[in-house]
């Protein structure tokens, strides 16, 4: 789990969003989810990781004009 959540933030941080807005536009997560599973009150089942994996796969991150140059 802690593997998944790294891969969460170091995906939101690179498209500059918060890990809670990503888990509500790929799964319609309530807002209150992400802290859950960073507490590990709560965890996703397989199919919502790899429902989050398949997006992050299908929308990498663009690289900025300065990477380019």
């Amino acid at each position: 789990m802690e593997q998944f959540i790294r891969e969460i933030e170091a995906y939101t941080a690179l498209h500059c969003i918060s890990p809670q807005k990503l888990l509500r536009e790929v799964i319609a997560a309530p807002w209150g989810q992400w802290q859950k599973w960073k507490d590990g009150t709560s965890s996703p089942t397989m199919r919502i990781v790899d429902k989050i994996r398949d997006h992050m796969a299908k929308h990498p991150a663009s690289p900025t004009s300065e990477d380019a140059a």
